[in-house]
Parts: structure tokens; C-alpha cells; sequence
């Protein structure tokens, strides 16, 4: 155990050395919620929330979304705290959720968060969510303190592809395979699956299990889409996120991603990597 902790001590003072993204002064004009996410505070959408809320000040005065501050002359306030003048160097891991376990750090109804299951040497590392999984849904999640790099794995114009698995019930009929793709309107939002594969037999053979791939992402968006199809996900689980997997990292643990896979995940090449 002491061996492990040790090695975990090391990566994360090498990712607080690093010469690469983070660590630097924004000297020009930025939009608040830009600032926000470099700083290491939050992601954008997040940071768009606190604005919202009315939890950010600038100058004395809240400010409002899309605001422009330029951070050598105002002074930020997030929660009555002075925002840092540098960036943190950026730190990411991959880790694999088991189900049972959400994906927030500020919900105190939530009694299993993904954040519990980090050592405590983690504990002063401003880390979220890049992206979401549902509570009931397990596998490949991304933890970073960069609010860039979870803007860039997430937002939907970088369509960063990702692989799910999933299991249901009843079988799956090989000819609503295509109907997948194409989509359906659910309560106001058209939702589809970039590609479906049947697992485990033929396909024109039904089978429970199905391998998705998105560009793309919606709130529960393939649950939602399975389940008006008459089918329920007794499984779901990402495997892929970019060139990212799972593989090798135990459920309910992680590892720290290197200074050049922080940086190829920045890259239109790395977000867009296929399966």
C-alpha cells in the first residue's frame, strides 16, 4: 500500500512540475467563465453556473456571463474567495466508476461520489468531471483540474468520440439497428446513436449486447433512446473516451495520464481518434 501511495505521490508532483499546459499568467482581456476553467476552478458550463448563481464577483460588483475581466488589473471573488493569479498545472486521470457512484463534488444528498474513491492525496486537487456518467453507468471517466481540457473533450462541436457497451432487454432486433442512427425526437430532443454493433452473434441474429459509439453527448442520452425503442439497459458502460480506455485499471481505480496524452487529448487528432 505504502509502495502504491508513494508512486501516486510522484506522479502528481510531476504533473505539478510540468512544463506544459497550465501554470501560466492570462494577461489579456478573457471572458469570466474562460478565466474560471483556466484557472482550475471549474469546467466553462460550471463556471457558467456560478455566474449565474451569482457566486462570482468581479471588482466588488457580480458579474455576468460572458463578462470580459482582464486578470492583472480585477479582482475576482468565486465564493468570497480572490481568484489565483496562476494556473495549476494540469492533471488528468482516467478512471474506471463502478456503478453506484455519482459524478459531482457538491451534491451533499449524495452519499458515493467518484471523488471518494481517490486517495487522500487528492484531496487539495481542484479535480471534476469531464464529462458525466449517470449514477447507474460504470466505466471510463476523465478527472481533470483543467478547465480547457474538459471544454475541449466535451463541447459538441470537437465530437470527441466515445465507446459505450451496453446489455439489455429484450434482445435487440437487428433491424432497428439503423433506426438507432437515425434518431428519434424524445421530449423535445432528437437524439441518435453515431454507429451500433451487435455483440456476441451474427447480426442478423438478435442479441443483448451492443457496442455504440457517439461524437456526441446527451444527458442519458442512449438510455433514453433505447428505452423508446422498447428496450431497458440492464448494463451501460464506456470503454473509450478519444484514445483513452479502460483496459488494465481495476473497477473503482485510475491512473494519472502523461504530460504528452494531456497534451495529444488537446489535439483535434487525439479528441476525433477512433476505435
Amino acid at each position: 500500500m505504502e509502495d502504491f501511495f508513494g508512486h501516486i505521490n510522484k506522479q502528481v508532483s510531476k504533473g505539478k512540475n510540468r512544463s506544459g499546459k497550465g501554470e501560466e499568467k492570462i494577461l489579456k482581456p478573457i471572458r469570466i467563465q474562460k478565466l474560471l476553467a483556466a484557472r482550475g476552478i471549474c469546467s466553462r458550463r460550471k463556471a457558467e453556473s456560478l455566474v449565474e448563481l451569482g457566486q462570482v464577483e468581479i471588482n466588488g460588483s457580480p458579474a455576468k456571463t460572458g463578462q470580459k475581466v482582464d486578470p492583472s488589473q480585477d479582482t475576482v471573488k468565486v465564493k468570497g474567495k480572490i481568484l489565483p493569479f496562476v494556473s495549476p498545472k494540469a492533471i488528468c486521470l482516467v478512471m474506471n466508476k463502478p456503478a453506484g457512484y455519482v459524478c459531482t463534488n457538491d451534491d451533499p444528498t449524495e452519499k458515493k461520489t467518484v471523488f471518494d474513491l481517490l486517495p487522500k492525496q487528492f484531496a487539495k486537487t481542484r479535480l471534476f468531471c469531464a464529462g458525466r456518467l449517470d449514477k447507474d453507468t460504470e466505466g471510463l471517466l476523465v478527472l481533470t483540474n483543467n478547465g480547457d481540457l474538459a471544454h475541449q473533450l466535451t463541447h459538441p462541436s470537437n465530437q470527441t468520440r466515445k465507446v459505450y457497451q451496453a446489455e439489455v432487454l429484450p434482445p435487440v432486433d437487428p433491424r432497428h439497428l439503423p433506426l438507432f442512427c437515425k434518431g428519434k425526437v424524445i421530449d423535445g430532443d432528437r437524439l441518435w446513436l453515431d454507429k451500433v454493433v451487435l455483440l456476441g452473434k451474427s447480426e442478423v441474429r438478435s442479441s443483448r449486447r451492443l457496442e455504440i459509439r457517439l461524437g456526441h453527448g446527451k444527458k442519458r442520452e442512449i438510455r433514453r433512446l433505447l428505452e423508446a425503442f422498447g428496450y431497458k439497459v440492464t448494463l451501460l458502460r464506456r470503454t473509450k473516451v478519444s484514445f483513452l480506455t479502460i483496459r488494465k485499471i481495476p473497477k473503482g481505480g485510475f491512473r494519472l495520464l502523461s504530460e504528452g496524452e494531456i497534451d495529444l487529448l488537446f489535439s483535434e487528432k487525439g479528441r476525433s481518434s477512433r476505435a
